[in-house]
């Protein structure tokens, strides 16, 4: 493990201009591969610091919301999907203001590009889109930026301690019934 904390901090001061680019390349193709915010926002903050990693964080994830804005604009039919999930998730009747939005995006588990559905519906145009989602965007970098700064800090042993804990809990908590229809079962 430290091995590899090494060689990527070896990367990173030799690769110059190059490391941080990838990283908020990162943010972009984020969502084609299906990683939460949170996990490239404290894999930024193992890197590159915490300073650095939260100003190349707020860069990718402001970015990763500018696409989605041109993504939304551009094929109407994913904006009506996503306005059917929110409708699902929070009533058809939920307005959210940008504070409220920048404290949800702090929960890991609430969709990244649903609260941006939020951002468009109370943003009056492009630019007012993207300085409320800057704002907005700047204390989920920071925290958790911040976090993956304090992860370098602890033995191997402790974080494969956590996370044996956390699959514990995850394990614990699961549902522990099935149902299943009379249809998929034969």
């Amino acid at each position: 493990m430290e091995q590899i904390g090494t060689y990527l901090l070896a990367f990173v001061e030799t690769g110059g201009l190059l490391a941080p680019i990838v990283f908020i390349s990162f943010h972009l193709i984020r969502p084609l591969l299906f990683l939460p915010v949170v996990v490239i926002c404290i894999s930024g903050g193992i890197i590159f610091g915490t300073v650095a990693g939260t100003v190349y964080s707020i860069i990718g994830i402001t970015l990763s919301s500018i696409f989605f804005y041109g993504m939304i604009r551009w094929m109407p039919k994913s904006l009506t999907s996503f306005v059917r999930l929110r409708e699902k998730w929070a009533g058809k009747h939920t307005t959210l203001t940008a504070s409220q939005i920048a404290l949800l995006r702090l929960i890991p588990f609430i969709h990244f590009h649903l609260l941006s559905l939020y951002l468009i519906e109370i943003s009056h145009d492009f630019k007012d889109y993207t300085k409320v989602s800057l704002l907005s965007n700047i204390p989920l970098a920071v925290v958790y930026t911040s976090i993956g700064q304090h992860l370098t800090s602890l033995s191997p042993m402790s974080v494969l301690l956590f996370v044996t804990i956390l699959f514990v809990f995850i394990y614990m908590f699961r549902q522990k019934k099935m149902i299943m229809k009379w249809q998929d079962f034969f």
